[in-house]
């Protein structure tokens, strides 16, 4: 998968502003969009724009290892299909849902091409357990139809984070720490979205749910995006690791 074709450094410098605007345009529009319709229009637009712009900065860059961009932007790419599912005027929650899980496997599957699955217990044991802990605050306000399913994703969303944070731990000395320890950072801000997300919709609804929950969101997928792009210093070090 090749960067896409502007790469200069001012058009990388340029992306992150673009996605907090967008991202920002996102959040308002959510926000104010209730019964009118100019600001959902505008939630409409910009909620998917910003995720193709990150997508965008997931590409921009070059890659500690083409195998693990590919997977990360295919994981990008599933958010935002849950983006546009989650946001349909009928109710595709359970569809919205399956995209982002099957995205957090592809994030899983990038992440372990450097790192053990399951390795450093104490960071699996933490996610899990934050996990089992919303869901039992949760439990008896989410419809029992959608039980399982929400039960599912909070495991895999859990394992997701959990591999992040442990792979950072074991890369907290070499060429890989920051991009590592950028990806750990959106692992959890992604548990820290959807668990907000979860309490707006099953538990209450939440004062400016649209500006927590999607400002928690895109400061996720910006951060595992920006896991994709190696140090000034680690040009070649990774490079065979393309399968």
């Amino acid at each position: 998968m090749s960067t896409v074709a502007s790469t200069s450094p001012a058009f990388r410098r340029a992306l992150a502003p673009m996605v907090a605007c967008a991202a920002l345009a996102a959040m308002l529009g959510g926000a104010f969009g209730e019964g009118a319709d100019a600001w959902q229009w505008l939630h409409w637009i910009a909620k998917p724009l910003a995720t193709v712009l990150v997508i965008v900065a997931a590409l921009a860059w070059p890659p500690i290892t083409s195998r693990y961009r590919r997977r990360i932007v295919v994981g990008l790419i599933c958010s935002l299909l849950g983006d546009v599912l989650l946001m349909w005027p009928a109710d595709l929650f359970v569809a919205g849902l399956v995209a982002f899980l099957i995205g957090h496997l592809y994030f899983i599957s990038g992440f372990l091409g450097d790192s053990r699955l399951g390795t450093r217990p104490l960071a699996w044991l933490g996610c899990l357990l934050l996990a089992a802990l919303n869901l039992a605050w949760l439990w008896p306000s989410i419809p029992p139809a959608l039980r399982g399913a929400v039960v599912v994703y909070a495991l895999v969303l859990a394992a997701m984070a959990a591999q992040a944070l442990a792979r950072a731990w074991v890369h907290a000395g070499d060429v890989l720490a920051r991009p590592a320890r950028r990806a750990a950072i959106g692992g959890a801000l992604f548990m820290l979205g959807d668990s907000l997300l979860a309490w707006d919709r099953f538990h209450g609804a939440l004062p400016l749910a649209a500006v927590w929950v999607l400002g928690s969101y895109y400061a996720a997928v910006w951060f595992i995006a920006r896991s994709v792009a190696r140090d000034d210093g680690m040009a070649g070090v990774m490079q065979a690791s393309t399968a």
